[in-house]
């Protein structure tokens, strides 16, 4: 199978690095990509759907499209602009977004927004990230361009339901991501449009490819189907 691993927010295709050894011992092909950056010009989320967009097209055959964090926003995007050439949408610690969704709205300095710094996030999202790590993955981050994550996500097929989505949740499984997302209405009725899907948790925090990369990436590899 094809796959398209998509990174969240500061993060490029070296991101997945950990990650694609595994997807090719089980067979697969991986196509790690990194978001078109503040050099190309006053980028909308959109814009990154469209990228993702331009790298599905490239395929005979559907291919499955893995979205960390912001990225989920940019796969299910693509996926809804392209709903009969994939064949599953994995998200990692996020969840589908609805429409007119937005990844998140941090401080904007000189048009971008910089990486800001590992403190920045909740305890739980990073407390299984050791100092090493950290000091490694800081080194490579990239700035956003300074729009992306505070515009408006575009979705208007309703195919896109269709597609099956699997969730590889940090904290929460099956029983538990109704409750949390029952709080924020929008999230949820898109989550119940749904056909098919599946919620596994990893038992980790907000980037399980670097906390955890091996057994991340084989519940990774066993998703892909």
């Amino acid at each position: 199978m094809d796959i398209i691993l998509v990174p969240g927010l500061w993060l490029t295709a070296s991101s997945w690095d950990d990650v694609i050894p595994t997807l090719e011992a089980a067979g697969h092909r991986a196509y790690p990509l990194s978001m078109p950056g503040p050099a190309v010009g006053d980028l909308v989320v959109d814009d990154w759907v469209d990228a993702v967009v331009t790298e599905i097209d490239r395929f005979a055959e559907p291919v499955v499209l893995v979205g960390h964090s912001g990225g989920g926003n940019v796969v299910w995007g693509a996926t809804d602009r392209r709903p009969d050439r994939v064949a599953r949408v994995i998200l990692v610690d996020t969840i589908v977004p609805h429409p007119g969704a937005m990844i998140s709205e941090f401080p904007v300095d000189d048009g971008v927004v910089h990486f800001p710094g590992w403190d920045f996030f909740d305890h739980d999202d990073v407390a299984d990230i050791d100092d090493e790590t950290r000091r490694r993955e800081a080194e490579q981050v990239v700035d956003v361009p300074g729009r992306v994550p505070t515009s408006s996500l575009t979705l208007g097929d309703a195919r896109r339901f269709s597609v099956p989505v699997t969730i590889l949740s940090g904290q929460l499984d099956a029983q538990s991501l109704p409750r949390v997302l029952a709080d924020w209405s929008a999230y949820a009725d898109e989550f119940g449009q749904l056909r098919d899907v599946d919620v596994v948790r990893l038992g980790s925090g907000h980037w399980p490819q670097f906390s955890q990369p091996v057994e991340f990436a084989a519940k990774l590899a066993a998703a892909v189907r």
